[in-house]
């Protein structure tokens, strides 16, 4: 087990992750969707093809996937040290950050990104897709939004344990 300095840093680092997430949720989920939904039908689509193709970089995959080992790791040790302080707090955390957070985005968020990814924006087709993505994906950004928010505030009260 890492030293109590070590553990209440990847405490803290796990809860600045949560909220990092949360806040580039929250962008999209409070104006980024709807500035894109605003412009011509192909500008749109193309727009988010390049968002998507562009959020998968270090910086981003780093934060967002690091985020979650990090919550296996601590959900683990707050079952293992149940009776301490604190441990509610990271088991809830953490599990919020895996299921709302991170398997919403893998579950639901992706395959409607893999549909996009895959449909020409002069299409007819287009339509069909973009009106299906602007309906359900701010629907699950949502969610996920709510999630790591969820997630840090818990994480956040862990620290006084």
């Amino acid at each position: 087990m890492p030293s109590e300095p070590a553990y209440f840093t990847l405490k803290l680092a796990t809860a600045l992750g949560c909220s990092l997430v949360a806040g580039i949720f929250f962008a999209f989920s409070t104006f980024v969707m709807r500035a894109l939904a605003q412009l011509p039908l192909a500008q749109g689509i193309a727009a988010m093809q390049a968002i998507n193709i562009t959020v998968i970089n270090p910086w981003f995959m780093t934060v967002f996937i690091g985020t979650a080992i990090a919550c296996v790791y601590l959900a683990a040790r707050a079952l293992y040290t149940w009776q301490q302080p604190g441990a509610a707090y990271l088991l809830a955390g953490s599990l919020l950050y895996l299921v709302s957070t991170f398997l919403v985005t893998i579950a639901e968020n992706v395959p409607l990104n893999n549909a996009l990814a895959e449909v020409s924006p002069s299409t007819p087709e287009a339509a069909r897709v973009w009106t299906n993505y602007l309906t359900y994906w701010p629907l699950w950004n949502h969610i996920r939004t709510a999630a790591a928010l969820a997630a840090a505030t818990a994480l956040t009260l862990a620290l006084r344990g």
